[in-house]
């Protein structure tokens, strides 16, 4: 089983056919859907980068194009527990899209495809109606624990800890349950996320879908990138007041000392991998349809040989953004004290090529789909002068991005 890589001229969008299949990776530059399935490859994980990277090298071919993104792609959603095992999704049908507006088709099989055929394969999934039935007209939320006993117990006991001195930092997550009299149709949620988020990093994958605005890390030959996001603000309609909400945030000291301890962290760890990285001298507001954050921009070198997207995904995730500082002990206190299954939310969710190119995003802003029913997650970071009462408001704030692309209200 061999990839064979062309470039195609037919006016198709990824971004479409990806809502459809069930396999996306968006982001504003790029954009890479996956049709059918031939293979997978087991993700040992932190360790076993390289042996999943030389599986997806061996499957390598011809390549008329030959940029990142084109070849054998492996997409992949991985848990969030660091050592949970994870693997990579190899497509059969590749559709990409690049920075410059190239599209590419990359086949892997046999050998027997015709080029047409599998173009014609992807237009009629593209064609294919959105929703396939009627929509849910009756949805039921329910939060997993009681709202005041996150608030009160589970927020307030970690902030105690956190001023005891145990530890600096530890992001928890609260859990919301939505039903519906009908399923949910995962392409017309992504197809929401992509029109209401549109600077976001849109990924459908084996039914878990978001909009995450928050890059974990991304490799382009030698070039690395990260853009980590820590503090929130909620937005207002009314232009004057939004405005403030924004200057709060860029004001604030308990936000400014959290994003600080993220950036600090993603540096020190990126470092060992570079012969140059730095990072912008000051955050900046990233500003979302419901939420503003603070964000910060990282760009490095990687030293020679460059290393694989996965081995530092391995390296970076996860971020004191959505585990905490110091990590081990923020991990152990959100399985002590969380009560929840995370899955996939919060983990790396992204793809890579057979050179050992790609991006993961952070899984934030997501929901995991199963029929009728779907699970999403919120999360906050709490500090020694954490308030409770504001960290369940902003979970509040976070969830409106998920729950008003279930269903549109």
């Amino acid at each position: 089983m061999k990839a064979r890589t062309v470039r195609l001229d037919a006016d198709l969008d990824p971004v479409v056919l990806g809502a459809r299949s069930g396999t996306l990776w968006a982001r504003p530059g790029l954009a890479l859907a996956g049709v059918g399935e031939s293979l997978r490859i087991p993700l040992d994980r932190p360790a076993g980068g390289a042996v999943a990277q030389a599986a997806l090298a061996a499957v390598d071919g011809p390549d008329e194009l030959d940029v990142p993104g084109s070849g054998a792609v492996a997409f992949a959603s991985l848990p969030f527990t660091p050592n949970a095992p994870g693997e990579l999704v190899v497509p059969e049908l590749l559709l990409g899209r690049g920075p410059d507006g190239r599209r590419w088709l990359t086949i892997v099989d046999d050998g027997s495809l015709a080029v047409d055929d599998a173009v014609e394969r992807l237009r009629a999934v593209i064609d294919r109606p959105v929703p396939d039935g009627g929509e849910p007209s009756s949805i039921t939320i329910d939060s997993v624990i009681d709202p005041a006993v996150w608030r009160d117990v589970i927020i307030g006991t970690v902030r105690d800890r956190i001023r005891a001195g145990e530890l600096v930092k530890a992001v928890l997550a609260r859990e919301l349950r939505v039903s519906a009299d009908r399923p949910f149709d995962p392409a017309r949620v992504v197809d929401r996320l992509v029109e209401r988020f549109p600077a976001a990093i849109v990924f459908s994958l084996a039914g878990f879908v978001g909009a995450s605005p928050e890059l974990l890390v991304a490799r382009s030959g030698d070039v690395v990138g990260a853009h980590p996001l820590a503090g929130t603000a909620p937005r207002s309609s009314d232009p004057a007041a939004d405005q403030a909400l924004a200057a709060g945030l860029l004001a604030s000291t308990k936000d400014r000392s959290e994003h600080q301890i993220t950036i600090d962290w993603l540096l020190d760890n990126l470092l060992p991998f570079c012969s140059y990285v730095d990072a912008e001298p000051r955050p900046t507001i990233v500003s979302l349809a419901n939420v503003h954050h603070l964000g910060t921009r990282v760009e490095g070198r990687l030293s020679s040989p460059p290393t694989s997207i996965l081995d530092l995904v391995a390296a970076l995730h996860p971020t004191p953004a959505v585990g905490g500082d110091p990590q081990a002990t923020a991990l152990d206190l959100i399985g002590e004290i969380e009560s929840a299954d995370r899955g996939c939310y919060a983990g790396p969710t992204g793809w890579i090529d057979a050179d050992g190119n790609g991006a993961f995003a952070v899984a934030i802003r997501s929901a995991r789909i199963d029929g009728r029913t779907a699970s999403c997650f919120a999360g906050v970071g709490v500090v020694a002068d954490s308030d409770p009462r504001s960290e369940l408001a902003e979970t509040r704030s976070k969830f409106e991005a998920i729950l008003g692309a279930l269903v549109d209200v």
